[in-house]
């Protein structure tokens, strides 16, 4: 009986399931330790999955955005703690708070006084700046600085930062970036990945039904959100900076564990891998060190802040796109390990999957993992985590159904 099975947990009187892939990679500073898959890559097709198959990670998004962004830093190009309306050419602010300015070290650390109580997923001919001027996308009750509360939105702002800063556009910034220093295949809504890797992708799935990622073998039609006419030309609808939702800089990056897993390296290396220096060793530190510690009213600790995505103690400790585990305070339940250990990374939570990336600086060693078609509800028993996070996080053995090895 597979570990973790409903028919296992049938004095509990909640509903489980096993994933349709999960894939786990450990390593450390110089390279994969161990690989296990189980599971398929495509219900339709019957393809088993790999380590090298490209996944929408989801939240792990916004720390690769946030690597991104120290290299733009590190060449000054950007400055954490300017106001980004100079960068912007618009003046960002929360209208209960018109004096208070918004910085990048604010939107990458959720404590901005943006919301998502509006939709951050804008069509393709949205004007982000007309949408942010809306008093229902901010918190009136708390000044840019003085709350945490995860909100996806930040990201869009900082990718429009980005464009606007140097004139690229957010997906190929990324690539030039982060991504081919390190040899790292991979892309933000599928417009500059290859055609061949687009085609091996892992679909998402909520109750054995395909919802995102279902692309036959192909790259899709029209890789971001349409315009609000249905019609899809990036080409001559982008403008550097108007839209920063476009690539979904928050929850897009299409990447595969072994790619993953290199960006861990990255971290545990202080910035450099394969002898490769991206960073500096205190860039690096600025994006792993908390800015906000939860003291029991100076923050939302639901990854949902408010939508019921998750439970409470699920957010303790957040840096710069960088979440900390294993907080030792009231109200805390941020351990998916279960051993106490501080690590340091990102979780990822999205369309049925799960997903993770994790170092543990002390013993020098990490892990990156997902989990396609995962319930919500199926609780963990360790931390606000599900029981399948808690799984891929221990050394439990893989369960999705219809296993099969690559």
């Amino acid at each position: 009986m597979p570990i973790g099975s409903a028919a296992a947990q049938e004095d509990v009187d909640i509903k489980t399931q096993d994933p349709v892939a999960e894939v786990r990679v450990t390593f450390d500073k110089t390279g994969v330790l161990e690989t296990d898959v189980a599971g398929l890559a495509d219900l339709r097709s019957g393809r088993a999955v790999t380590a090298e198959d490209p996944v929408r990670v989801a939240s792990i998004s916004k720390l690769v955005t946030a690597i991104a962004v120290m290299r733009l830093v590190e060449a000054g190009k950007l400055d954490l703690d300017r106001d980004v309306s100079a960068d912007l050419g618009w003046k960002l602010r929360n209208p209960s708070f018109p004096d208070t300015p918004i910085t990048l070290r604010l939107l990458l650390s959720h404590r901005s006084s943006l919301t998502d109580t509006i939709d951050y997923v804008l069509p393709l001919d949205a004007d982000m700046a007309q949408v942010l001027a809306e008093p229902e996308a901010w918190d009136a009750d708390h000044a840019p600085g003085g709350y945490f509360r995860y909100t996806n939105f930040n990201f869009p702002v900082v990718a429009a930062v980005m464009e606007k800063a140097t004139g690229e556009r957010f997906d190929r910034l990324v690539r030039r970036l982060v991504l081919d220093p390190l040899e790292i295949e991979g892309c933000f809504n599928w417009l500059d990945c290859d055609a061949a890797f687009a085609g091996q992708t892992v679909v998402l799935y909520r109750e054995r039904e395909p919802v995102k990622d279902d692309n036959h073998g192909f790259t899709p039609d029209c890789p971001v959100t349409p315009a609000r006419d249905g019609s899809c030309d990036i080409a001559a609808t982008w403008a550097p900076g108007r839209n920063g939702a476009i690539f979904s800089p928050q929850g897009g990056l299409r990447i595969s564990m072994i790619g993953l897993a290199k960006i861990g390296q990255l971290l545990l290396g202080r910035g450099s891998v394969d002898g490769t220096q991206l960073l500096s060793p205190q860039s690096v530190e600025t994006m792993l060190a908390p800015l906000w510690t939860f003291d029991g009213r100076n923050g939302d600790t639901q990854e949902g802040a408010g939508n019921g995505d998750s439970q409470s103690g699920f957010l303790c400790r957040y840096g710069l796109a960088t979440q900390t585990l294993a907080t030792s305070a009231d109200g805390c339940h941020d351990d998916p390990f279960g051993d106490g250990r501080e690590r340091v990374g990102h979780a990822g939570s999205a369309y049925g999957l799960k997903s993770g990336l994790w170092i543990d600086r002390q013993s020098g060693t990490g892990i990156a993992y997902y989990a396609t078609d995962v319930l919500d509800d199926d609780a963990g028993s360790r931390s606000a985590f599900t029981r399948i996070e808690e799984q891929l996080a221990g050394a439990d053995q893989l369960t999705a159904e219809n296993d099969s090895e690559p």
